[in-house]
């Protein structure tokens, strides 16, 4: 029983990662072109949330994908997964799905060993 406990510490405190599908707002071509602008000025300011919420209505992948990179960088793998389905770059979803696979089945392989 402690390894399950052990093993339900390791989750994060915001719990589980919630993902929308929701499309980009409608727009012009121009008004898209002069948000994505915007969005890219704000990230190379390191405004990274401002240029998120930019990126998400807009609906520009290269943005989501530059996102998620960063949040890889800064060890915060649910958030760069979030970045990468959004885009959407199934390549990148795959491995982080492989590895968080990977990690399940040796934490409950550890949890097995603990058991017995």
């Amino acid at each position: 029983m402690r390894a399950r406990e052990e093993l339900l510490k390791k989750i994060p405190q915001e719990g589980f990662l919630k993902i929308s599908e929701s499309r980009a707002a409608e727009m012009s071509k121009e008004q898209r072109v002069a948000l994505i602008r915007k969005g890219n000025d704000l990230f190379n300011q390191k405004k990274y949330d401002l240029a998120k919420r930019i990126f998400l209505t807009a609906g520009y992948s290269d943005g989501l994908i530059r996102l998620g990179n960063l949040y890889m960088d800064q060890n915060m793998p649910l958030e760069a997964f979030r970045m990468y389905y959004l885009a959407p770059d199934r390549k990148k979803v795959d491995a982080l799905l492989e590895k968080t696979v990977e990690i399940i089945k040796k934490w409950l392989k550890e949890g097995e060993q603990d058991v017995d």
